[in-house]
């Protein structure tokens, strides 16, 4: 629908506004995606008789009062159950993703991601005064699953009104997590015990509930389900803001929406059916997988690396965060395919020297080398994705990707962990994998400069064709 951004404009004052509304959300998801840091540290103990484990420990309560690990002894035994906790977060965040992507496009992006916020400040204060270990991890779930709507949908609102500049917007939609990353050090610095510390950057979203009174809907949604007055009256409010024309605009929709064949929509199926978008799902849902698990992974696991818990986490969220403005270039002068490919052999040759090296300042360093490559390759990863499926099945892809990145991070807590069968099996264990996949990367089709496509025929035919037309409009259509 290149016809919404020719009347509203690609990126205006409008378009300024609405990021500065929607970005704030992803601050709250740094907070509880990471937030494990400091809700489970690494127990520092005593058992009686100098024995290994035991039922009544005596912990180190120098540097943390309280955890989740002190309160409800997770060691030992027990001490895969804090990776559960992490683990049935991430999977809150995958059926989050899924189930309100699914509301969204039925009800609209507004109420659900309205009820998005509302789930994610009432589930987040209510987790930090559960009495015990299951009803916590259950209602840190819930709140992951809050997360992974308030993500999704808050992209695909800002994606569905900018225009040519989307690839900008898409990597600067990352920094407010890497800023909230970093913040989430300073929180975890000034307060040491888990329940106020939850409290506090539960209570701290309240703010987006601002999103009842402020938050539009996206205007091709409400084209898509014939809401056409709705769609008109706000498209005139945007151009009056955008200082754009307005007096023809009814007229061009209600034009537009006579004259416009729909496409038969597509389903996940499709995207199964044919060699070539089979064999472009499955590279790009792996690739997601591997972005998703060394991020988290590798995130936890430097944390705790040599050096100060607070200075680690900062400098690790500040290469991160340099990587939201390293990528843009790169997509704009780089092929896909190219950047992608070399982005993952970097980041796993880094991950691979920590295995190699004493753990130090320098092991840190490569570290946070490692994660960003990885953050390079992430982003790329969703503008590939975005103009490598045709839009009748483009959401289905995302789906499917976004899915797969979820049980990447699942993963990566138990991963991180690997330290106490050998210093190295961590690091081996991360660093693998992004050379997968950048081998893998060399088989998907290069789709820089070239228009969206939108039927299942032309995904088939991307990479089996030498050369495709320049594009002309957008360069990612989300619809």
């Amino acid at each position: 629908m290149a016809i919404i951004n020719d009347l509203i404009g690609n990126f205006g004052k409008y378009h300024l506004w609405l990021c500065i509304l929607i970005f704030p959300n992803k601050f709250g998801a740094a907070f509880h995606q990471m937030s494990i840091i400091f809700l489970a540290p690494p127990p520092v103990y005593l058992c009686p008789n100098n024995k290994t484990c035991c039922d009544d420990p005596v912990y180190d309560r120098t540097q943390y009062m309280r955890t989740i690990v002190t309160e409800w002894n997770l060691i030992c035994g027990r001490a895969w159950l804090k990776d559960l906790t992490q683990m049935a977060f991430q999977f809150g965040v995958l059926s989050g993703s899924l189930l309100f992507g699914i509301a969204s496009d039925k009800y609209g992006r507004r109420p659900t991601l309205i009820i998005s916020v509302i789930l994610e400040v009432f589930s987040g204060i209510m987790t930090s005064f559960l009495p015990n270990y299951w009803s916590f991890t259950v209602a840190r779930m819930f709140l992951g699953i809050s997360v992974g709507g308030l993500m999704v949908v808050g992209f695909v609102l800002v994606m569905e009104y900018v225009g040519k500049c989307r690839d900008t917007v898409a990597a600067l939609y990352h920094v407010p997590f890497t800023v909230g990353y970093m913040l989430l050090a300073l929180f975890g610095y000034f307060i040491r015990d888990y329940v106020i510390l939850q409290l506090s950057i539960s209570a701290v979203n309240i703010i987006l509930l601002v999103y009842i009174c402020l938050l539009p809907e996206s205007p091709r949604w409400l084209l898509v389900k014939n809401k056409t007055v709705r769609a008109i009256q706000l498209l005139e409010h945007v151009a009056k803001i955008n200082n754009l024309p307005t007096g023809d605009i009814a007229q061009k929709i209600e034009l537009y929406q006579l004259e416009h064949i729909r496409q038969k929509r597509g389903t996940f199926i499709d995207l199964f059916r044919t060699p070539n978008l089979r064999r472009n799902i499955l590279v790009m849902s792996f690739t997601w997988l591997v972005c998703s698990y060394c991020l988290y992974g590798v995130t936890y696991y430097i944390s705790h690396l040599a050096g100060d818990v607070y200075i680690n986490v900062i400098a690790s969220g500040a290469v991160i965060f340099m990587g939201c403005f390293i990528v843009i270039p790169m997509m704009k002068f780089m092929n896909r395919r190219t950047s992608l490919v070399i982005t993952h052999v970097l980041s796993g040759v880094c991950l691979l020297v920590i295995a190699v090296i004493p753990d130090g300042h320098v092991s840190v360093g490569f570290g946070c080398l490692g994660l960003l490559f990885t953050q390079i390759v992430f982003i790329i990863g969703y503008l590939y994705c975005s103009e490598m499926f045709p839009t009748v099945v483009h959401n289905a892809a995302i789906g499917i990707c976004s899915m797969m990145a979820r049980v990447g991070s699942m993963l990566a807590p138990f991963v991180a962990d690997f330290g106490e069968f050998g210093e190295w099996c961590a690091p081996v264990a991360f660093g693998i994998m992004p050379l997968v996949a950048a081998a893998l990367g060399l088989l998907l089709p290069e789709t820089k400069g070239c228009e969206m496509m939108l039927t299942i025929e032309e995904g088939e035919a991307l990479g089996a064709r030498p050369t495709r037309r320049p594009e002309t409009n957008e360069s990612i259509g989300i619809t």
